[in-house]
């Protein structure tokens, strides 16, 4: 599949990283059945539609639940507000000092047809956010990719780092060290397996700088987004290198500030930073006209525009507004919401293809997710993840892959508006 091996300069991928996606995906499926999971799908039933009328009462409230409760498994008690949160005891870990919930309202967008690696399906997506249009502009770009055989996403890397800092009297003395702790990753693999059950060190990198050094720690943590994980393994490895090593350091830091946490970096975008994901859509002409009222020719042509623009303003990748679907995703589902950071960073490209239709892609190399641990297994969190059965383990890719197709609806729904000059008329309505 070419799709793992696109010659892209900035977001590359190394042979070894490959050869483990390559491999993860046949310890799973054949390549083949894979790549006919990614195709379009047409000829679909009729969609279940969310009910969207009583868009402000009670009444549309409990024909939405309804709805919800009639394609799910699992209970939505806690968002319907019939069972109040009193497990105090299950905060440890989340908050101090805790006095209530801030109630942010969630809405049901949707369905989300997803071709994925990984996540296969309709899905209905939670998004929790006070900004009005949001919801609507969302369902409204994933209605046009559904009716144009739905979006094709693939989980291609994965790792989260940790970078601890070492400083030392000259270079002669960083130059000893790093060549000792080149021979320690055998021990540093064995220290990492009798501190986690579910981290997995997968590689070392080194920074030098005069009379100091970067240790860049890559980590693969199971189905946790694993900020946690990592620190508390790299903080095991630091304190074995100071035991043994015999050049100590005058200083050093669990984490320089390198790896990319919660900021958006040059480094996460080319390399990875939690979940590489790429996504992408055939929307075809007639769709683009009647759902999305604008035109393929004009869609294309604001997306050359506004991607000369985000490149004089020094974006780090070139995007519209990645942040927006992904936040309200995130708070719905107890996702670390500051890691939007570097998680809304990627690449949106849109061009006419053969047929007049308008190919759109999305790459994002560094969404932080998680489907266990942190605050996916809090009350109204869970249950929003159940929705898009994506609770637990075994489910992390899933979530990454469907917050990629979330997010490139949402690119398609405001380049459609912008191009035909409704955006503003559409936050008038809504918006306001």
């Amino acid at each position: 599949m070419r799709i793992f091996f696109a010659e892209n300069k900035t977001m590359s991928i190394t042979t070894k990283r490959a050869k483990k996606v390559i491999d993860l995906i046949q310890k799973e499926e054949l390549i083949a059945e894979i790549g006919k999971r990614m195709m379009p799908k047409f000829n679909l039933p009729k969609a279940r539609l969310i009910p969207y009328k009583n868009p402000y009462n009670a009444q549309g409230q409990k024909e939405r639940l309804d709805f919800l409760k009639e394609n799910l498994s699992s209970s939505i008690n806690y968002l319907a507000g019939k069972k109040q949160f009193a497990e105090h005891e299950q905060l440890k870990g989340n908050i101090e000092n805790f006095i209530g919930m801030a109630q942010i309202p969630v809405g049901l967008s949707g369905p989300l047809l997803v071709n994925g690696a990984n996540a296969n399906g309709e899905f209905f997506v939670p998004l929790a956010t006070t900004e009005g249009a949001l919801v609507a502009s969302y369902s409204r770009g994933m209605k046009a990719c559904r009716e144009s055989g739905g979006i094709a996403t693939v989980c291609v890397n994965e790792g989260v780092q940790r970078s601890p800092f070492f400083k030392f009297n000259n270079v002669v003395e960083m130059g000893n060290f790093v060549a000792w702790v080149l021979l320690q990753t055998d021990e540093f693999d064995k220290i990492v397996s009798a501190t986690s059950r579910y981290a997995e060190l997968d590689d070392m990198r080194v920074n030098v700088e005069g009379n100091s050094v970067i240790l860049t720690f890559e980590f693969l943590t199971g189905d946790a987004a694993g900020q946690n994980m990592v620190t508390i393994c790299t903080s095991a490895i630091c304190q074995y290198i100071l035991k043994n090593t015999n050049v100590q350091p005058k200083i050093w830091f669990i984490e320089s500030n390198y790896s990319g946490d919660k900021k958006a970096t040059a480094l996460s975008f080319s390399n990875v930073r939690g979940k590489k994901v790429t996504a992408e859509v055939i929307l075809k002409k007639e769709i683009i006209e009647n759902v999305l009222k604008s035109t393929a020719k004009a869609m294309a042509e604001y997306w050359q525009s506004s991607t000369l623009a985000v490149v004089q303003s020094g974006s780090i990748g070139a995007q519209g507004h990645i942040a927006n679907g992904l936040t309200a995703l995130f708070i719905a589902c107890g996702q670390d919401a500051a890691c939007v950071a570097e998680s809304a960073v990627g690449i949106t490209r849109m061009q006419i293809s053969g047929h007049g239709d308008l190919y759109v892609s999305l790459t994002m190399p560094s969404i932080i997710v998680g489907t266990v641990g942190g605050g996916t297994g809090l009350p109204t969190q869970k249950e929003c993840l159940e929705i898009l059965d994506c609770f637990g383990a075994g489910k992390a890719r899933k979530f990454a892959e469907i917050c990629a197709a979330t997010a490139i609806a949402g690119e398609i729904s405001i380049a459609a508006a912008i191009s035909a000059g409704h955006f503003a008329s559409a936050h008038q309505k809504l918006g306001r």
